[in-house]
């Protein structure tokens, strides 16, 4: 099992778009690619999992130990014949002082080989004191090899080919061209997700083709091959009894899920039963819900139009139903929903409005105190992380709170989790992990109420 770690020198270097052609070139040539992705994204998983074929799963310092890890890691890769890690940001970016949280601390953690994707539009002869500095920095990452991205034309790939190897001595594994090919649209929150897009596959195989074209793939395999063999993991082979079924929206609209946590769900006994909250006018027969993030606002009409499903989940929760929503979920839950000009009404299920902002309201990772009134508490501070650019406002004075925020804005700056009957909305993403077992205990208050 190979692997190896993408990273840059800085965000939008477009290592998110090399990531991608890397996955489906390697899938291409008959391999079993096991994606990764640094930190709590949702969005860039979505598109890796598309192109591999295989779900991609998130490896983050602030919400998992590093023993967890070393163990999902290695999970993940049994099977697998090559395993790409996609960073963040730079690769020596990171809250943490002395790196330790960076992408270098994991490609460390990982004793992964590192491929530098440079964005060397505007530079030549400076993308060598770069590549020394970063090498200098940290001599214990191992930079194995550069993709010069973004790059003007022949001449300008000349002349950067040149300058690296008189003063480095890392090796070009290739250069891709400037071209649209190499883009995917943005919005607001990043790029505009895979399950979304309906050219996405075809997307995907162009951006393949062109890194085909462009990047010595057996040079950058060699590589990956480098990297320590990986631990054999047994899976666990018991049967799990499914005591409940969950009904998760997944759709255009709300797709925000970690595999991770819809794999914890069913090992804790539930069934997931897919519904659409833009397209299906029923909820399918479950006993409890979880509406995930998304893109509400970009489908306002069509969820707006939908009164048939905002009927039913209000008439679930009102009868006393488990639901738990994030983000996205919690937006579709409150009265109306306005963006710009478009004002839409939602599942009226919470007193409040939602209303788009042009700058995120709440970014970054989070931490959480329980309160007295979250119905299915663990009984400690709680990590997780937060990404939206709307806010609620008309909230009525007597909502209660599940949480009280200590880092993070959450509602209002102080408080998030808006707990009404049995439900539970907030603005967090939570993600099961050893530091957050929500999943066990959902299915357990699902369960409770099932059979009361």
């Amino acid at each position: 099992m190979a692997y190896l770690y993408l990273s840059a020198a800085h965000k939008s270097s477009g290592k998110t778009s090399v990531s991608l052609a890397l996955t489906r070139a390697l899938r291409d040539r008959g391999h079993v690619v096991q994606p990764f992705k640094k930190g709590p994204d949702y969005i860039d998983p979505l598109w890796l999992s598309q192109a591999a074929g295989r779900p991609c799963y998130n490896l983050d310092f602030y919400t998992m130990p590093d023993d967890e890890i070393q163990s999902v890691f290695a999970q993940q890769m049994q099977g697998a014949d090559i395993g790409v890690i996609e960073g963040n940001k730079g690769l020596f970016d990171g809250m943490a002082l002395d790196g330790a949280d960076s992408n270098a601390g994991m490609a460390k953690l990982l004793k992964a080989p590192v491929v530098l994707v440079l964005d060397t539009q505007g530079t030549t002869r400076g993308v060598a004191p770069l590549v020394m500095g970063y090498q200098a920095f940290d001599a214990d990452v191992n930079i194995a090899g550069i993709i010069l991205n973004k790059v003007a034309g022949p001449r300008h790939e000349g002349k950067l080919r040149e300058v690296l190897e008189h003063y480095t001595d890392v090796p070009v594994l290739g250069a891709i061209q400037r071209h649209a090919d190499m883009h995917i649209s943005e919005r607001h929150l990043g790029l505009v997700p895979s399950n979304e897009a309906a050219e996405s596959d075809a997307k995907i195989n162009l951006m393949a083709s062109r890194l085909n074209d462009q990047v010595d793939l057996e040079h950058l395999l060699k590589i990956a091959q480098s990297a320590p063999e990986v631990a054999r993991v047994e899976s666990p082979q018991h049967q799990v009894q499914v005591s409940v079924r969950i009904g998760v929206a997944q759709d255009e609209a709300f797709g925000f899920y970690y595999p991770g946590d819809l794999h914890a769900l069913e090992q804790s006994g539930a069934e997931i039963v897919p519904f659409s909250p833009v397209n299906d006018t029923e909820l399918p027969a479950v006993d409890g819900l979880f509406i995930g993030g998304g893109f509400p606002e970009t489908h306002l009409e069509k969820l707006s139009n939908n009164a048939a499903m905002c009927d039913q989940i209000r008439a679930f929760v009102e009868a006393d139903k488990p639901v738990y929503a994030e983000c996205g979920g919690l937006m579709y839950l409150c009265r109306q929903l306005t963006w710009g000009e478009k004002t839409g009404k939602m599942a009226n299920v919470l007193p409040a409005d939602v209303t788009m902002h042009e700058t995120p309201q709440g970014r970054g990772y989070i931490r959480l105190a329980e309160t007295d009134a979250h119905p299915w508490p663990s009984g400690h501070e709680l990590v997780g992380h937060e990404f939206h650019y709307s806010a609620l406002s008309n909230l009525a004075d007597d909502v209660t709170f599940a949480y009280d925020v200590r880092r993070g804005f959450g509602v209002d700056g102080q408080h998030d989790g808006v707990r009404y009957r049995n439900l539970l909305a907030n603005y967090a993403h939570m993600r099961d992990t050893q530091r957050n077992r929500w999943a066990e205990r959902y299915v357990a208050f699902i369960k409770q109420h099932k059979y009361d």
